[in-house]
């Protein structure tokens, strides 16, 4: 599929009066349908994508908790990679190395899902750490208060390498914790069961959509002023405005758009910096009309807009609409740490459905992450998706069954079809920012200086700047197609797993 260069003239983001002849949408939508073209930020290439059906486009890309009872346990052990994705950070991962020695060990033990052990430390007392295999979950007697600390790591790395025998009963003190999880889950189990009694408070409900509102007309009207008079600017004067404008908004109670000017700045890393600073005005300009718009958009469009302006949804919205079960590998996870906050995101993809979710979590600097999905396995469950246009964030509704190790997955797209999702993806939600791509048969290689993942054709999608020199996924491919995970962003691929030769996951 050849590209063809942009063009000088930059194509405007206009409202698109839908005919109804075509399709049904409302007499407003910001989405395109074809000839009309999505300008975005960074404009790399210019993929034709062929129509199939009403509605198709021309786009310019920017390419580059425990559940129900458990029916099974785990009976495979994880690989070296996959305990030590499980660590909060690379000092435990290092500390965890140390304490994984089996002469370190004693009493331990695996019986099912529980895996026990004790581990000698600096006192008389050696610590008491155990894990279930199932979700995962830890405890330690350590005073650690990183989570799980590196005993429990250890205990894993000894378990992995296959340092652990079999026991017929499990340790008295591991017995009792495993006893007290299983109540705990009882009684959650009946609390999810009662219906809520609270009912929104819609006079507070009423309020912040007059302070939402009343922002994003002073946003429109900063906007036309900055077109007005110019961007030449905006290098010396525009981090001190978008930080006092991302204040404004979040006292108008619009954080989602506040995160936005935040992370202005990555425009000067442009060349071509005016052009896409106008690129993402344009874009924000489209929220804030959209949000205005508001009653003259689908459902699940409107829901787009709000979530992106900055509104929550609560979870058990999110849990009360229709599920979907699927065998759910765990393909990838990142942790984050922004304005003093820990986040991990991690990827799933479903083993019939070919759906892929992002199930997020965070926590306070020194408390633990939601550890329940472990890179490499694969758990059949319910996955309840956040409402949406291009619904992508999930939560784990039901579970049926413990996590099982997995193999590299065997449905997903080609390096060839990642224009034609990408296009999909943006005609429904033009605000994307990131994707998460299934890539098989992809080859790594140079191409005038750039890194890309090649295609059969010879076609190749660029790699973000972020991931430098990929080795890693160069040694692993030896040369042979293979399947990688990445995350699709407006700068390119960023290469998260793939798997060896032998299907075992590997970390890029």
């Amino acid at each position: 599929m050849p590209a063809s260069p942009p063009t000088s003239a930059t194509p405007a983001i206009r409202p698109v009066a839908a005919s109804s002849t075509r399709d049904n949408r409302s007499s407003w939508d910001p989405r395109p349908t074809s000839p009309v073209c999505v300008f975005r930020p960074t404009t790399l290439r210019v993929w034709h994508v062929t129509p199939t059906e009403p509605g198709a486009l021309f786009t310019i890309l920017r390419v580059l908790s425990p559940g129900a009872a458990r029916v099974r346990r785990v009976t495979e052990r994880w690989s070296r990679d996959q305990v030590l994705a499980l660590a909060p950070d690379a000092a435990s991962q290092k500390a965890a190395g140390g304490v994984s020695a089996p002469r370190k060990w004693s009493a331990t033990g695996v019986l099912g899902s529980a895996l026990w052990g004790e581990c000698a430390g600096s006192g008389s007392k050696p610590y008491q750490a155990c894990v279930d295999l199932s979700e995962p979950a830890y405890r330690c007697s350590c005073p650690s208060r990183k989570f799980p600390c590196k005993h429990a790591l250890g205990l894993l790395l000894l378990w992995s390498a296959d340092g652990v025998p079999p026991a017929a009963e499990m340790a008295p003190w591991a017995a009792e914790w495993f006893a007290q999880r299983a109540a705990r889950a009882e009684k959650a189990a009946e609390k999810k069961a009662e219906p809520s009694a609270a009912k929104p408070d819609e006079g507070r409900a009423r309020q912040r959509e007059e302070r939402v509102t009343a922002g994003l007309a002073e946003l429109e009207r900063w906007l036309s002023d900055q077109v007005a008079s110019g961007l030449s600017d905006a290098r010396q004067t525009g981090l001190a405005e978008w930080s006092d404008l991302a204040k404004r908004l979040v006292d108008a109670q619009a954080p989602g758009l506040a995160g936005t000017f935040s992370g202005l700045t990555r425009v000067f890393r442009d060349e071509n910096w005016p052009g896409r600073l106008l690129g993402e005005y344009a874009m924000v300009h489209l929220l804030a009309v959209a949000h205005r718009r508001a009653a003259e958009l689908p459902g699940d469009l409107r829901e787009t807009v709000r979530q992106r302006v900055g509104y929550q949804v609560a979870k058990e919205t999110v849990l009360a609409l229709p599920p979907i079960r699927d065998e759910w590998q765990v393909i990838a996870l990142r942790d984050e740490e922004r304005d003093r906050l820990l986040s991990r995101r991690v990827w799933l993809h479903g083993r019939a459905t070919g759906r892929v979710a992002l199930v997020l979590s965070f926590a306070p600097p020194g408390q633990p992450l939601d550890a329940s999905l472990v890179l490499g396995t694969r758990v059949d469950a319910d996955v309840s998706y956040y409402p949406g246009a291009a619904p992508l964030r999930a939560l784990i509704a039901d579970r049926y069954g413990a996590a099982v190790p997995a193999r590299a997955p065997a449905s997903g797209v080609t390096v060839e079809g990642v224009p034609r999702v990408i296009a999909d993806v943006l005609t429904r939600d033009p605000w994307t920012e990131s994707w998460p791509l299934m890539i098989t048969g992809a080859r790594v290689g140079r191409d005038g200086g750039e890194w890309r993942l090649l295609g059969d054709s010879g076609q190749g999608l660029r790699l973000h700047p972020s991931a430098g020199d990929p080795w890693k996924l160069v040694a692993v491919s030896g040369g042979r197609p293979v399947t990688v995970a990445v995350e699709w962003t407006p700068d390119g691929l960023r290469p998260l797993t793939t798997w060896d030769e032998n299907d075992e996951v590997v970390v890029l």
